[in-house]
C-alpha cells in the first residue's frame, strides 16, 4: 500500500475567518469537517481527498409538458465519497435544489452511514423543480428522463439512489423500471426505499422517523425522562416527521405542535395524532393545509421552533434553526430529523445554553440503515418480515447511539461533535487502507 504524506493539516483561511450565518450549506458541512479533522489530525493526504466529492454530474431534463410544451430542468447527482463501499443517497425534488446543496447531503451521507456502521458512502442528488405544480404523469416523465440521464454512474455495486424531498416508492418505482427496460433486465437493487410487490423492504417508509423516535427514546433514558411525562414538537410534518410523531405517540409522548410548509398547529393538551395523519392522507398534496380540531391554535414555523415544547424535532430542510432563532428556542432536547438543520452559529449558541442536541447523521440514520437492509435482501433474493427488518433496525440504532453517547461523554464533547469524530475517522481509515490508485 502507497504511504500517504503525514502533514499536519492546514484548514483553508476562508472557512477560519468566514461568519457562520453566511455559510453555504456546503460551507458549513466543510467547516464541520476541518473542525474535525484538525481534532483527529488528519494526514494532509487524507483530508484532501475527503475535502471534495469523488464525482459531480450535472444533466438537462427536457420534459414533455400536459399541454404539449417542452420544459427543461437542471438535476444533479453527486457522489463523495465510496473509500466505505457503494455511494447511497436519496433524491429530492424541490425548487431550491443546487449543486451546492448536492454536495453538502452527499457529504452528510458518507458520515452518516460511517457513524452507524453500514458498508456505504455517501451521494446525493435531486432536480430543481416543483413538483406541486406538477401533474403524476409530468413528474413520472421526469423521472425517468433524470434516471436515463445519471445512469452511468449509476448501479448496485456503484450507487444506490433512495427518496427523499418529495419523493418516494412510486419514483423508485419509475427509475428501476426505467433502468430495467434500459439494460434489459431486472435491476431492482438499484435503488431501494421501492414499493414491496418491486422488492422493497418492509418497514423502509416508516424507517426514519422510527429512528428519530428510538434516538429520542434513548436519549431520554439517559436523561432520565418519562416518556408519558415529555411533550414533543415537530417542524416538517412529511413521512419523516409524521412518523416520528406518530411512533413516539405510541411509546407515550405527547405531541403539541407540528407544522409543514403551509403553517403549524399547537395545542398544550396534545395533538390527535391519529387525526392529524388521517387529514394529511385525504389532502391532495398530503399536507396539513385547513386543519381544524377543538382546543388548536394555528402557529407559523417560526413560533414552532420557540414553542413550549421538552423535544424539537426539526424534520424540514437545513438551516431552519440560525442564530436569529436559536436563542428563543425552549426545547432542552433537539433531534434533527432533517439533514443539516441547525446552522454552526445556532449549534454553537445551543451548546451554550445547555440544549442537548442529537444529530441529523445519527438521528436520521434509520432510513439507510433500512435502505441497507433492502438492499441486502434484493441481492440474496429473501426477504424478512417487518418485525425482523425493525429489530435489525434497532440494534444498529441502539449500538451506534450508544457508540456516540459514550464518545461524548468521555471526550466532553457535544453528541454533534462525538458523532463526527467517529465518522470522519471510519471513512478515513478506508482511505489510508486502499491508498491511491494507480
Amino acid at each position: 500500500m502507497e504511504q500517504v504524506e503525514n502533514r499536519a493539516v492546514q484548514t483553508p483561511t476562508e472557512f477560519v475567518v468566514a461568519q457562520p450565518t453566511h455559510l453555504s450549506f456546503w460551507q458549513t458541512v466543510l467547516a464541520q469537517f476541518d473542525e474535525v479533522a484538525q481534532l483527529l489530525r488528519m494526514d494532509a493526504g487524507t483530508y484532501e481527498i475527503l475535502r471534495r466529492p469523488e464525482r459531480e454530474l450535472t444533466v438537462a431534463i427536457p420534459v414533455i409538458r400536459d399541454d404539449g410544451s417542452i420544459e427543461v430542468f437542471t438535476g444533479f447527482r453527486v457522489q463523495h465519497s465510496s473509500a466505505r463501499g457503494p455511494c447511497k443517497g436519496g433524491i429530492r425534488f424541490h425548487p431550491s435544489v443546487n449543486l451546492d446543496e448536492v454536495r453538502a447531503l452527499a457529504a452528510l451521507m458518507t458520515w452518516k452511514c460511517a457513524v452507524v456502521g453500514i458498508p456505504y458512502g455517501g451521494a446525493k442528488g435531486g432536480v430543481q423543480c416543483d413538483p406541486l405544480q406538477m401533474s403524476e404523469g409530468e413528474v413520472c416523465r421526469m423521472t425517468r428522463r433524470f434516471t436515463a440521464a445519471i445512469l452511468p454512474i449509476l448501479g448496485g455495486k456503484r450507487d444506490i439512489p433512495a427518496p427523499d424531498v418529495n419523493t418516494n416508492a412510486q419514483t423508485m418505482a419509475w427509475m428501476a423500471d426505467t433502468v430495467s427496460m434500459i439494460q434489459g433486465k431486472n435491476v431492482t437493487e438499484i435503488v431501494t426505499g421501492k414499493p414491496v410487490a418491486l422488492g422493497g423492504s418492509l418497514g423502509r417508509r416508516e424507517a426514519t422517523g422510527r429512528g428519530v423516535a428510538m434516538c429520542t427514546g434513548e436519549l431520554l433514558k439517559r436523561l432520565r425522562k418519562p416518556l408519558d411525562e415529555t411533550t414533543v414538537a415537530v417542524q416538517g410534518y412529511g413521512n419523516v416527521g409524521s412518523n416520528a410523531a406518530t411512533i413516539l405517540r405510541e411509546m407515550g409522548c405527547r405531541i403539541v405542535a407540528v407544522s409543514d410548509v403551509t403553517g403549524g398547529y399547537y395545542s398544550e393538551r396534545g395533538l390527535d395524532v391519529d387525526s392529524l395523519n388521517r387529514h394529511t392522507a385525504a389532502h391532495p398534496k398530503g399536507l396539513l393545509e385547513d386543519y381544524t380540531a377543538p382546543g388548536v391554535e394555528q402557529i407559523d414555523n417560526q413560533e414552532l421552533l420557540a414553542c413550549e415544547a421538552d423535544v424539537l424535532i426539526p424534520a424540514a430542510l437545513e438551516h431552519q434553526i440560525t442564530a436569529e432563532n436559536a436563542p428563543y428556542i425552549r426545547a432542552q432536547v433537539i433531534v434533527e430529523g432533517a439533514n443539516g438543520p441547525t446552522t454552526r452559529e445556532a449549534d454553537r449558541i445551543l451548546n451554550e445554553r445547555g440544549i442537548i442536541v442529537v444529530p441529523d447523521i445519527l438521528a436520521n440514520a434509520g432510513g439507510v440503515i433500512v435502505s441497507y437492509l433492502e438492499w441486502v435482501q434484493d441481492l440474496q433474493a429473501f426477504f424478512w418480515d417487518e418485525d425482523e427488518v425493525n429489530q435489525r433496525l434497532w440494534r444498529i440504532m441502539e449500538r451506534s447511539f450508544a457508540e456516540v453517547w459514550e464518545h461524548s461523554q468521555q471526550e466532553a464533547v457535544s453528541m454533534r461533535l462525538a458523532a463526527y469524530l467517529l465518522a470522519v475517522d471510519r471513512v478515513g481509515q478506508a482511505v489510508r487502507a486502499r491508498g491511491i490508485f494507480p
